[in-house]
This record gives structure tokens, sequence and C-alpha cells, in this order.
């Protein structure tokens, strides 16, 4: 089975003064093509910022991590930014919408840089995949909650992505949004799309193939 993502030893320490704050501690990951992973622990246990390592959104203070077979450490910032632009999809809790644009105007926007010609084309499939082709020319401001998260996942698979990370896409939603949320996840994983996701809500991880569970930066079980 081909591997994603491969983290080895990984640990990461802050520095507040001259005090060292341990977030991750000996994290060894490994994320295979198709998998629906998720990520679970309480407030602090180091899920976001291993979120962010493996979306190259910071670097680990040790450890090696490859990509796709690529030691993405090894690569200048240029190249990293290359990969988070244009192999990881990213979904966050707080939508991250342009409040000014359209639905279609945020689902492009990861394909301004692209070179393709069918900018526009992708982004209405996109959005037709996560149930919006009605909603092309709405603002966020005219949209649900449950909505503008969609369009958040529609934008995240418009450059299609190795992988999906997703950083408690449920948290600020109801019971029934989040459960719809996670349907729409899961179907798109049923597709072939990687996926692992950050909660800290049980419920969410039924719709994964593993859950992970971190506590103090180290994962405490591997199922």
């Amino acid at each position: 089975m081909e591997t994603v993502i491969s983290l080895d030893d990984i640990n990461k320490i802050y520095h507040i003064g001259k005090i060292e704050v341990p977030a991750l501690s000996g994290i060894s990951l490994d994320v295979h093509r198709g998998e629906f992973i998720g990520i679970m622990g309480p407030s602090g246990s180091g899920k976001s910022t291993l979120l962010h390592i493996m979306g190259c959104l910071d670097r680990p203070t040790s450890g090696k991590y490859l990509f796709c077979n690529e030691d993405v450490y090894e690569l200048p910032d240029r190249k990293l930014a290359q990969i988070r632009n244009s192999r990881i999809g990213f979904v966050f809790q707080s939508f991250n919408l342009l409040w000014n644009e359209n639905a279609i105007q945020n689902v492009m926007l990861p394909l301004i840089y692209s070179k393709t010609n069918s900018k526009r084309k992708r982004a209405v499939e996109a959005l037709e995949m996560v149930e919006l082709a009605h909603r092309l020319r709405h603002k966020p401001s005219e949209m649900s909650g449950g909505e503008q998260q969609r369009v958040a996942i529609a934008r995240a698979m418009v450059k299609e992505p190795d992988i999906i990370l997703a950083d408690e896409p449920t948290g600020n939603l109801d019971s029934t949004t989040g459960s719809h949320i996670m349907q729409i996840f899961k179907r798109l994983n049923e597709k072939g799309v990687t996926i692992v996701i950050i909660t800290h809500a049980k419920e969410v991880t039924e719709a994964c193939d593993r859950v992970i569970n971190l506590r103090d930066g180290k994962i405490e079980t591997l199922a």
C-alpha cells in the first residue's frame, strides 16, 4: 500500500523564554493512500501541532518526515510552499473563507497560480461534489455554517490533493450539521481521497478506518 505520509520519531519543542515546552514526543505514524484516519485527544495533547507538521505548516524540532517518499525537510521553503499549495488540502474549524467573494470564487482560490485552463469548471465540479451546485454565487454571509464548511471542503478538493487534513471541521457546527459534513468526508474517502481529521469528538471518528489517540504529545493508542 502506498504511503502518503511517514513520520518517524517526530519531536516538537516550543521555547517560551528559557523554558522548553514539549508539544510532540516521539511520534511515529504512517498514513496510506485511501485511508481515513481520525486523531483524537484532549486540549493540549498536540493534535493541532501534529496536523501543522503533517501539512508542512511547521517544522519538527527533530525526527524525519517523508511526504510521498520525499524528505520534505530537506527541501527549501519555496518547495514546501508548492507542496502545501498543490498537494495538501486543508479544512479548518473556522472555515477561512473570503467574505467578499462568492462560493465559486472561494473554491477557485487555490487555482490562481495553476496553469490549468479549466479553473471554473473544476470549481463547479468540486461544489457539486459537496451538494452546493445551487449556491455557486452566494457569499459566505448568505450561507449557513454547514454550507460554509462545505465550500471549504470543495476548496480543499479542487486542486486534487494527495491528502486532506481537517482540523476540527465540525467544531463550530451543531450535531446534525456536523453529521452531514462527516457523511461528505466519508463519501469523498469512498472515492479514494486520503483524509486525516483532527477532533475531540468520539462520534466524528465513527466514519474513520483508524483512530489515533494523543495525550501529552505522545501516541497513547494506535488502532
